[in-house]
């Protein structure tokens, strides 16, 4: 089991399957459950968030917006995931704070570094909000970074298919699983599990990504145990 780890949740985790937008109570209400369970056993939890069910929404209106402008909504939408999050933890007694990356203090710490570490410490969950706080970058790049920086032993990257595949499974039913790749055959095979700066930095940092189905039964709260679920990205 690992002691550290940074989980990436997208936007659309948190959102009804049929729609993809906004917020499902029930999902949400799931996902924290899991995420308390593994906390009580001892597992120090970091959790980044994207903010697709909310700003996916409204790209139609974004297309002719400056990219940075943009992207500033998209952070913004991440603070509202977190937010909800952090309530759903709350509701388990299971000690939360949220971390910005932009500041905005009546909802969330801004983002320090070793105020992180030293909450993860004391067993608090720590959520990473607003991306990396600039423009230009992913969540995922986001959750490379933080990961880094928090010294996470794995970057655990929620999904909704079963892992890493050699093309995409929606559409390619003879597409097959991989359960160990290394990052250069992610990139070179561009396989779009993540962006290149997010792979680049996990690469450099020698930081394993788990790619899994979090849609799944307790499949979250398995990958936080330690189950060798979805696909192992590494070094080899």
């Amino acid at each position: 089991m690992s002691k550290r780890v940074l989980l990436k949740l997208s936007g659309e985790s948190f959102a009804d399957t049929d729609s993809n937008f906004g917020i499902s109570p029930k999902i949400l209400t799931d996902i924290a459950n899991q995420i308390s369970k593994a906390n009580e056993e001892g597992v120090q939890i970091a959790v980044v968030v994207g903010g697709g069910n909310f700003f996916r929404g409204v790209q139609d209106s974004a297309k002719d917006m400056a990219q940075a402008n943009a992207d500033y909504m998209g952070m913004l939408a991440t603070v509202i995931n977190a937010v909800a999050l952090k309530d759903a933890l709350d509701k388990n007694g299971t000690q939360t704070r949220v971390q910005s990356a932009i500041t905005m203090t009546a909802v969330a710490e801004p983002y320090i570094r070793l105020k992180a570490i030293r909450h993860l410490e004391k067993g608090r969950i720590v959520i990473f909000a607003a991306g990396t706080g600039n423009p230009y970058f992913t969540t995922d790049t986001a959750a490379s970074l933080r990961a880094a920086e928090i010294e996470a032993d794995v970057v655990l990257k929620s999904t909704r298919v079963e892992g890493v595949f050699s093309s995409d499974p929606e559409t390619n039913e003879n597409a097959s699983l991989f359960s160990q790749i290394s990052y250069i055959d992610v990139v070179e095979k561009k396989l779009g599990v993540m962006d290149l700066t997010a792979i680049t930095l996990c690469e450099e940092n020698n930081m394993p990504i788990r790619v899994f189905d979090g849609t799944k039964d307790t499949n979250i709260y398995d990958v936080l145990s330690g189950k060798d679920l979805g696909t192992l990205i590494s070094s080899l």
